[in-house]
C-alpha cells in the first residue's frame, strides 16, 4: 500500500490531496489499518503533512481530511539517486534537468546516458562532422535513435548536442558555379571532367571568387572546417549535371586542416591542391596548436603528396605545434596559383 501511496502522490499535480482521494486507491484486500499505519508513515516521513489535524475521521487510527504534500521529501530519493550517478559518469554530461524532471523521465533515459557516457569515455567527442544517422548508430547502435526516437532530445537535455558536430547531409554546398564550364552538349555530357576547388576558410574563398571565371574550375566551394565531409554529396544535385567530378582540397596547414582533408579524401577521393601548400610551407609558420590531435594515417596520406624535402618541412612546423592558416597567402599569391597551375 505504502508504494502504490508514494507512486500515486509522485504523478499528483496539485499540493493538497483530500482523505478520500487517497482512500479510492485502498483496493479490497487492504484492511483499513493496514491503509491507516501507511498514511501515518507518510505522515512520520514527512511526505504528507496533516492539514487540521483536529478535523478528522475519528477512528481508532484517526486521519485528518486534508493533507499538504511535501514534494522535496517526496523527491529526495530520486534526487539522492541522480547526484550518486553524477559522481560516476563524464563530467561532460549535464543532469541538472532531471532533477526537476519526473521519475518515470530519468528511468528512460538513464540506459541511453549510459550508452553516452561509454562513448564518451571510448573515443571522447568526435572532432569530425558527420550526418545524424551516422553518428547514432555509433553512440547507441541504432541510426534512427537521433531523428526518430527521441535521442536529440536527451543530448539536448544533457547539453551535449553541440559538442557531437553532427549535421544534416541535406545541408547545401556554399560554392560558386563557374557558368562557362557548365555550358556542353548533351552528346557530350557523361564524357566531361568537372573540376572543384574546395578551401577550407571563407576569407580564401572571397579572395578567390572574383577569378574562378578565369579558371579552368566548374566551382568554388566553401568548405567551412569540417561540414564539408557531411555537405560533399549535395555537390552533383545542386550543380544537376553529370560526369566525372575531379575535386581539390586546399586547407589550413596543421593536423585538423590534414584530418578535414583526409576524411573527405576517404569519402570522395579529393585530391591535395599541392601548389598552394607549396607556397605556404615557405611562409613563417605560429605556434598555438600544440593541442591538436594528430592522425597518423592522416599524415601519412597527406605526405604521399609532396617531396621528402617538403616533407621534412611539414613535420618541423608540426612537430613544434605550428600552422600556417589559408590566409598566410595573399590575394595576388593565391590568384596566381590557382590561375596559373595546370590543374589537368
Amino acid at each position: 500500500m505504502y508504494k502504490d501511496l508514494i507512486s500515486y502522490l509522485k504523478s499528483y499535480k496539485k499540493s493538497t490531496i483530500k482523505l478520500g482521494e487517497l482512500e479510492n486507491l485502498v483496493s479490497g484486500d487492504i484492511t483499513y489499518n493496514e491503509f491507516a499505519k501507511s498514511i501515518k508513515r507518510l505522515v512520520n516521513e514527512n511526505i504528507l503533512i496533516q492539514k487540521n489535524p483536529n478535523n478528522n475521521n475519528g477512528k481508532e487510527i484517526s486521519l485528518p481530511y486534508k493533507f499538504g504534500i511535501n514534494r522535496y521529501e517526496l523527491r529526495k530519493e530520486h534526487v539522492n539517486k541522480i547526484q550518486k550517478y553524477e559522481l560516476k559518469i563524464s563530467k561532460e554530461i549535464d543532469l541538472q534537468e532531471y532533477f526537476n524532471l519526473n521519475e518515470n523521465m530519468w528511468n528512460k533515459d538513464l540506459p541511453y546516458i549510459e550508452k553516452i557516457n561509454d562513448y564518451i569515455n571510448k573515443k571522447g567527442f568526435p572532432r569530425n562532422y558527420t550526418t545524424a544517422q551516422e553518428r547514432s548508430f555509433n553512440i547507441v547502435g541504432d541510426e534512427k535513435w537521433i531523428d526518430e526516437k527521441g535521442g536529440r532530445k536527451i543530448l539536448e537535455r544533457i547539453k551535449i548536442w553541440e559538442k557531437l558536430n553532427i549535421v544534416n547531409n541535406s545541408d547545401p554546398l556554399m560554392l560558386a558555379i563557374n557558368p562557362k564550364k557548365l555550358k556542353t552538349s548533351s552528346k557530350q555530357l557523361l564524357k566531361i571532367t568537372y573540376y572543384h576547388l574546395i578551401v577550407e576558410n571563407k576569407a580564401t574563398f572571397l579572395e578567390l571568387l572574383d577569378v574562378l571565371k578565369d579558371t579552368k574550375f566548374t566551382s568554388l566551394i566553401w568548405g567551412s572546417g569540417w561540414k564539408i565531409v557531411a555537405n560533399i554529396t549535395m555537390l552533383e544535385k545542386q550543380l544537376g549535371v553529370q560526369g566525372e567530378h575531379k575535386i581539390y582540397y586546399f586547407g589550413d596547414l596543421d593536423n585538423e586542416g590534414i584530418s578535414i582533408w583526409n576524411s573527405l579524401n576517404e569519402k570522395v577521393n579529393a585530391f591535395l591542391a599541392v601548389e598552394f601548400y607549396r607556397k605556404l610551407i615557405n611562409k613563417n609558420y605560429s605556434l598555438g596548436k600544440e593541442t591538436q590531435i594528430e592522425d597518423y594515417n592522416a599524415l601519412k596520406n597527406f605526405f604521399e603528396f609532396f617531396s621528402d624535402k617538403e616533407n621534412e618541412k611539414i613535420k618541423n612546423i608540426l612537430n613544434k605545434g605550428g600552422y600556417l592558416p589559408q590566409e598566410a597567402l595573399n590575394k595576388n599569391e593565391l590568384r596566381d596559383i590557382w590561375r596559373n597551375t595546370n590543374w589537368i
